[in-house]
Protein backbone atom coordinates (compact mmCIF):
# COMPACT_ATOMS: atom_id res chain seq x y z
CA UNK A 1 0.00 0.00 0.00
CA UNK A 2 2.50 2.44 0.39
CA UNK A 3 4.28 2.80 -2.77
CA UNK A 4 0.24 3.58 -4.00
CA UNK A 5 0.01 6.71 -1.08
CA UNK A 6 3.58 7.78 -2.13
CA UNK A 7 2.29 7.99 -6.06
CA UNK A 8 -0.65 9.33 -4.86
CA UNK A 9 0.62 12.35 -3.08
CA UNK A 10 3.44 12.58 -5.79
CA UNK A 11 0.45 13.13 -8.09
CA UNK A 12 -1.38 15.81 -5.50
CA UNK A 13 1.59 17.45 -5.36
CA UNK A 14 2.50 17.93 -8.82
CA UNK A 15 -0.95 18.95 -9.14
CA UNK A 16 -1.08 21.75 -6.45
CA UNK A 17 2.35 22.69 -7.64
CA UNK A 18 0.41 23.39 -11.04
CA UNK A 19 -2.42 25.02 -10.14
CA UNK A 20 -0.14 27.35 -7.75
CA UNK A 21 2.16 28.41 -10.82
CA UNK A 22 -0.47 28.80 -13.24
CA UNK A 23 -2.16 31.30 -10.92
CA UNK A 24 1.15 33.26 -10.88
CA UNK A 25 1.64 33.07 -14.78
CA UNK A 26 -1.98 33.75 -15.12
CA UNK A 27 -1.30 37.14 -12.50
CA UNK A 28 1.63 37.94 -14.21
CA UNK A 29 -0.18 38.19 -17.72
CA UNK A 30 -2.98 40.46 -16.47
CA UNK A 31 -0.33 43.18 -16.02
CA UNK A 32 0.62 43.39 -19.53
CA UNK A 33 -1.48 45.07 -22.24
CA UNK A 34 -1.74 44.50 -26.19
CA UNK A 35 -2.34 48.51 -26.39
CA UNK A 36 0.93 48.81 -24.25
CA UNK A 37 3.13 51.22 -27.05
CA UNK A 38 -0.21 52.86 -28.65
CA UNK A 39 0.77 56.37 -27.62
CA UNK A 40 4.66 55.56 -26.64
CA UNK A 41 5.23 53.75 -30.01
CA UNK A 42 2.43 53.24 -32.62
CA UNK A 43 4.65 52.21 -35.09
CA UNK A 44 6.07 49.38 -32.97
CA UNK A 45 4.03 46.38 -34.04
CA UNK A 46 4.43 46.85 -38.00
CA UNK A 47 8.15 47.76 -37.48
CA UNK A 48 8.57 44.55 -35.89
CA UNK A 49 6.19 42.25 -38.52
CA UNK A 50 7.59 44.21 -41.74
CA UNK A 51 11.07 43.64 -40.63
CA UNK A 52 10.35 39.68 -39.85
CA UNK A 53 8.64 39.08 -42.90
CA UNK A 54 11.92 40.65 -44.75
CA UNK A 55 13.78 37.90 -43.11
CA UNK A 56 11.54 35.22 -43.41
CA UNK A 57 11.47 35.95 -47.21
CA UNK A 58 15.55 35.93 -47.31
CA UNK A 59 15.86 32.61 -45.38
CA UNK A 60 12.69 30.50 -44.51
CA UNK A 61 14.36 29.17 -41.45
CA UNK A 62 14.73 32.18 -39.86
CA UNK A 63 10.81 31.83 -38.86
CA UNK A 64 11.37 28.72 -36.46
CA UNK A 65 14.82 30.28 -35.52
CA UNK A 66 12.57 33.61 -33.88
CA UNK A 67 10.09 31.34 -32.46
CA UNK A 68 12.37 29.33 -30.89
CA UNK A 69 14.25 32.50 -28.97
CA UNK A 70 11.07 33.33 -27.61
CA UNK A 71 10.30 29.89 -26.15
CA UNK A 72 14.32 29.37 -25.20
CA UNK A 73 13.87 32.84 -23.35
CA UNK A 74 10.79 32.24 -21.85
CA UNK A 75 11.80 28.79 -20.25
CA UNK A 76 14.71 29.92 -18.62
CA UNK A 77 15.05 31.90 -15.11
CA UNK A 78 11.54 31.18 -13.66
CA UNK A 79 11.18 33.77 -12.34
CA UNK A 80 11.89 36.30 -14.86
CA UNK A 81 11.17 34.16 -17.53
CA UNK A 82 10.44 35.89 -20.79
CA UNK A 83 13.05 38.73 -20.02
CA UNK A 84 15.34 38.56 -22.90
CA UNK A 85 18.30 37.03 -20.69
CA UNK A 86 18.83 34.72 -23.60
CA UNK A 87 20.01 38.00 -25.53
CA UNK A 88 22.54 39.18 -23.38
CA UNK A 89 26.50 38.23 -24.63
CA UNK A 90 28.83 37.02 -21.87
CA UNK A 91 30.33 39.37 -19.26
CA UNK A 92 32.82 39.96 -16.73
CA UNK A 93 29.90 39.36 -14.49
CA UNK A 94 27.80 36.31 -16.12
CA UNK A 95 28.17 34.23 -18.30
CA UNK A 96 25.18 34.12 -20.67
CA UNK A 97 22.75 31.42 -22.22
CA UNK A 98 23.81 31.33 -25.32
CA UNK A 99 26.63 28.41 -24.79
CA UNK A 100 24.17 26.52 -22.84
CA UNK A 101 24.35 22.36 -24.34
CA UNK A 102 20.56 23.33 -25.62
CA UNK A 103 21.42 26.68 -27.40
CA UNK A 104 25.09 26.58 -29.18
CA UNK A 105 25.57 26.24 -32.08
CA UNK A 106 21.72 26.22 -32.80
CA UNK A 107 20.39 29.46 -31.61
CA UNK A 108 19.53 31.90 -34.92
CA UNK A 109 18.28 34.85 -35.58
CA UNK A 110 19.91 37.08 -33.25
CA UNK A 111 21.14 39.62 -36.23
CA UNK A 112 17.30 39.91 -37.05
CA UNK A 113 16.46 41.13 -33.61
CA UNK A 114 19.50 43.44 -33.60
CA UNK A 115 17.60 44.65 -36.95
CA UNK A 116 14.71 45.32 -34.87
CA UNK A 117 15.99 47.26 -32.26
CA UNK A 118 17.78 49.58 -33.77
CA UNK A 119 14.98 50.22 -36.24
CA UNK A 120 12.93 50.96 -32.86
CA UNK A 121 15.52 52.64 -31.13
CA UNK A 122 15.31 55.53 -34.15
CA UNK A 123 11.44 55.66 -33.71
CA UNK A 124 11.56 55.75 -30.16
CA UNK A 125 14.26 55.47 -27.95
CA UNK A 126 14.38 53.31 -24.99
CA UNK A 127 10.36 52.54 -25.38
CA UNK A 128 10.09 48.90 -26.42
CA UNK A 129 11.48 46.15 -24.86
CA UNK A 130 14.00 42.69 -26.18
CA UNK A 131 11.32 40.65 -24.45
CA UNK A 132 8.29 42.01 -26.09
CA UNK A 133 9.97 42.38 -29.19
CA UNK A 134 10.72 38.45 -28.98
CA UNK A 135 7.14 38.03 -28.13
CA UNK A 136 5.88 39.72 -31.03
CA UNK A 137 8.77 38.51 -33.68
CA UNK A 138 7.54 34.69 -32.71
CA UNK A 139 3.95 35.53 -33.24
CA UNK A 140 4.68 37.23 -37.04
CA UNK A 141 7.02 34.44 -37.66
CA UNK A 142 4.57 31.79 -37.16
CA UNK A 143 2.00 33.99 -39.37
CA UNK A 144 4.87 34.76 -42.26
CA UNK A 145 4.80 30.33 -42.80
CA UNK A 146 0.57 30.28 -42.88
CA UNK A 147 0.18 29.62 -39.36
CA UNK A 148 -2.65 31.34 -36.74
CA UNK A 149 -1.83 34.64 -35.72
CA UNK A 150 -3.10 35.87 -31.85
CA UNK A 151 -2.86 39.15 -29.53
CA UNK A 152 0.13 39.86 -27.65
CA UNK A 153 -0.02 41.13 -24.45
CA UNK A 154 3.03 43.48 -24.15
CA UNK A 155 4.55 45.51 -21.21
CA UNK A 156 7.32 42.89 -20.75
CA UNK A 157 10.70 44.20 -19.35
CA UNK A 158 14.44 43.29 -19.96
CA UNK A 159 16.53 41.45 -17.00
CA UNK A 160 19.74 42.51 -16.18
CA UNK A 161 21.30 39.35 -15.78
CA UNK A 162 21.44 35.57 -17.80
CA UNK A 163 22.17 32.01 -16.31
CA UNK A 164 24.02 29.79 -18.01
CA UNK A 165 23.36 26.73 -15.32
CA UNK A 166 19.81 27.47 -15.38
CA UNK A 167 19.51 27.19 -19.32
CA UNK A 168 20.99 24.06 -19.02
CA UNK A 169 18.69 22.79 -16.13
CA UNK A 170 15.27 24.10 -17.59
CA UNK A 171 15.41 23.77 -20.86
CA UNK A 172 13.74 20.10 -21.90
CA UNK A 173 16.60 17.57 -24.21
CA UNK A 174 15.63 16.35 -26.99
CA UNK A 175 16.15 12.88 -25.18
CA UNK A 176 13.37 13.69 -22.88
CA UNK A 177 11.13 11.29 -21.81
CA UNK A 178 7.04 12.12 -21.87
CA UNK A 179 7.28 12.22 -18.09
CA UNK A 180 10.26 14.79 -18.10
CA UNK A 181 8.27 16.76 -20.89
CA UNK A 182 5.08 17.51 -18.69
CA UNK A 183 7.02 17.93 -15.60
CA UNK A 184 8.80 20.49 -17.01
CA UNK A 185 6.36 22.21 -18.44
CA UNK A 186 4.10 21.89 -15.51
CA UNK A 187 7.40 23.89 -13.44
CA UNK A 188 6.27 26.37 -15.79
CA UNK A 189 2.77 26.71 -14.76
CA UNK A 190 2.07 24.98 -18.59
CA UNK A 191 -0.95 22.14 -18.88
CA UNK A 192 -0.18 18.99 -20.68
CA UNK A 193 -2.17 20.32 -23.46
CA UNK A 194 -0.02 23.23 -23.59
CA UNK A 195 3.18 21.17 -24.08
CA UNK A 196 1.71 18.85 -26.69
CA UNK A 197 0.52 21.94 -28.12
CA UNK A 198 3.89 24.00 -28.47
CA UNK A 199 5.59 21.01 -29.67
CA UNK A 200 3.57 21.68 -32.60
CA UNK A 201 6.20 24.74 -33.10
CA UNK A 202 8.63 21.50 -34.42
CA UNK A 203 6.47 21.71 -37.59
CA UNK A 204 9.34 24.11 -38.67
CA UNK A 205 12.90 24.61 -38.02
CA UNK A 206 16.08 22.04 -38.43
CA UNK A 207 18.14 19.56 -35.75
CA UNK A 208 20.98 18.98 -36.07
CA UNK A 209 22.34 15.29 -36.49
CA UNK A 210 24.02 14.89 -32.74
CA UNK A 211 20.46 15.32 -31.58
CA UNK A 212 18.44 12.96 -33.15
CA UNK A 213 21.12 10.26 -34.04
CA UNK A 214 20.70 8.13 -30.87
CA UNK A 215 16.98 7.97 -32.20
CA UNK A 216 17.61 7.02 -35.90
CA UNK A 217 19.89 4.18 -34.81
CA UNK A 218 18.69 3.32 -31.21
CA UNK A 219 14.80 3.67 -31.08
CA UNK A 220 12.23 1.12 -32.06
CA UNK A 221 9.30 2.87 -32.25
CA UNK A 222 10.80 4.59 -35.65
CA UNK A 223 9.51 4.13 -39.48
CA UNK A 224 12.23 2.25 -40.48
CA UNK A 225 12.40 3.84 -43.83
CA UNK A 226 12.60 7.02 -42.58
CA UNK A 227 15.24 6.60 -39.89
CA UNK A 228 16.91 5.14 -43.14
CA UNK A 229 16.85 8.05 -45.41
CA UNK A 230 18.27 10.55 -42.30
CA UNK A 231 21.14 7.90 -41.77
CA UNK A 232 23.24 8.53 -44.79
CA UNK A 233 23.65 12.19 -43.69
CA UNK A 234 24.04 11.50 -39.63
CA UNK A 235 27.00 8.86 -39.09
CA UNK A 236 26.51 7.05 -36.07
CA UNK A 237 29.65 8.11 -34.37
CA UNK A 238 32.14 10.65 -34.80
CA UNK A 239 31.60 14.09 -35.26
CA UNK A 240 29.94 15.67 -38.34
CA UNK A 241 26.93 15.11 -39.76
CA UNK A 242 24.18 17.82 -41.20
CA UNK A 243 20.90 18.39 -40.27
CA UNK A 244 17.46 17.61 -41.01
CA UNK A 245 13.95 19.39 -40.77
CA UNK A 246 12.14 18.50 -37.60
CA UNK A 247 8.76 18.63 -40.24
CA UNK A 248 9.95 16.85 -43.59
CA UNK A 249 6.36 16.91 -44.56
CA UNK A 250 5.91 20.88 -44.93
CA UNK A 251 9.44 21.75 -43.60
CA UNK A 252 8.54 26.07 -45.07
CA UNK A 253 5.02 25.96 -43.58
CA UNK A 254 3.38 26.38 -40.07
CA UNK A 255 1.13 23.49 -40.21
CA UNK A 256 -0.77 20.45 -38.47
CA UNK A 257 1.76 17.99 -40.23
CA UNK A 258 3.87 17.28 -37.11
CA UNK A 259 1.55 15.67 -35.70
CA UNK A 260 0.70 13.31 -38.67
CA UNK A 261 4.14 12.73 -38.87
CA UNK A 262 4.15 11.42 -35.15
CA UNK A 263 1.13 8.86 -35.71
CA UNK A 264 3.16 7.39 -38.55
CA UNK A 265 6.64 7.42 -36.16
CA UNK A 266 8.31 9.88 -38.08
CA UNK A 267 9.07 12.11 -35.63
CA UNK A 268 13.03 13.30 -35.41
CA UNK A 269 13.95 13.88 -32.08
CA UNK A 270 13.34 11.07 -29.38
CA UNK A 271 11.41 13.90 -27.49
CA UNK A 272 9.02 14.30 -30.30
CA UNK A 273 7.44 10.64 -30.90
CA UNK A 274 7.28 10.69 -26.99
CA UNK A 275 4.18 12.20 -27.57
CA UNK A 276 2.76 9.65 -29.55
CA UNK A 277 4.15 6.33 -28.12
CA UNK A 278 1.26 4.37 -25.88
CA UNK A 279 1.51 6.87 -23.19
CA UNK A 280 -1.15 9.86 -22.38
CA UNK A 281 -0.68 12.52 -24.75
CA UNK A 282 -1.79 10.22 -27.64
CA UNK A 283 -5.07 10.96 -28.06
CA UNK A 284 -4.44 14.78 -27.89
CA UNK A 285 -2.02 13.98 -31.13
CA UNK A 286 -4.63 12.35 -33.09
CA UNK A 287 -6.77 15.16 -32.49
CA UNK A 288 -4.60 17.79 -33.64
CA UNK A 289 -3.02 15.45 -36.39
CA UNK A 290 -6.78 15.79 -38.24
CA UNK A 291 -8.07 18.73 -36.83
CA UNK A 292 -5.79 22.00 -37.75
CA UNK A 293 -8.27 24.26 -36.87
CA UNK A 294 -8.25 23.03 -32.29
CA UNK A 295 -4.44 22.86 -33.09
CA UNK A 296 -4.16 26.01 -34.30
CA UNK A 297 -6.44 27.46 -31.10
CA UNK A 298 -4.22 25.40 -28.53
CA UNK A 299 -1.26 26.87 -29.92
CA UNK A 300 -2.25 30.34 -30.33
CA UNK A 301 -3.40 30.38 -26.32
CA UNK A 302 -0.38 28.15 -25.27
CA UNK A 303 1.84 30.77 -26.79
CA UNK A 304 -0.23 33.52 -24.80
CA UNK A 305 0.23 31.47 -21.60
CA UNK A 306 3.80 30.77 -22.05
CA UNK A 307 4.47 34.44 -23.19
CA UNK A 308 3.00 35.24 -19.35
CA UNK A 309 5.97 33.05 -17.94
CA UNK A 310 7.95 35.09 -14.90
CA UNK A 311 7.60 38.46 -16.74
CA UNK A 312 8.83 41.84 -15.23
CA UNK A 313 6.74 45.04 -15.72
CA UNK A 314 6.83 47.91 -14.26
CA UNK A 315 9.85 49.34 -12.68
CA UNK A 316 11.17 46.12 -12.17
CA UNK A 317 14.55 45.66 -14.85
CA UNK A 318 14.72 47.68 -17.81
CA UNK A 319 14.10 48.92 -21.67
CA UNK A 320 17.36 47.96 -22.83
CA UNK A 321 19.48 50.02 -25.29
CA UNK A 322 21.08 47.36 -27.51
CA UNK A 323 19.48 43.41 -26.83
CA UNK A 324 23.20 42.10 -26.35
CA UNK A 325 23.95 43.94 -23.27
CA UNK A 326 22.91 45.68 -19.99
CA UNK A 327 22.44 49.40 -20.00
Amino acid sequence: MAPARSSHHFRHSMLSLFVALATLVAAARAQLSPTFYASSCPAALVTIKTAVRAAVLLDRRTAGSLLRLHFHDCFVQASPGCDASVLLDDTGNFTGEKGAGPNAGSLRGFGVVDTIKALLEALCPRTVSCADILAVAARDSVVALGGPSWTVPLGRRDSTTASLSLANSDLPSPASSLSTLLAAFARKGLSSTDMVALSGAHTMGQAQCPNYRARIYNDTDIDAAFAASLRAGCPATGGGGGGAPLDASTPNAFDNAYYGNLVAQRGLLHSDQELFNGGSTDGLVRSYATSPARFSSDFAAAMVRMGGIGILTGSSGQVRHNCRRVN
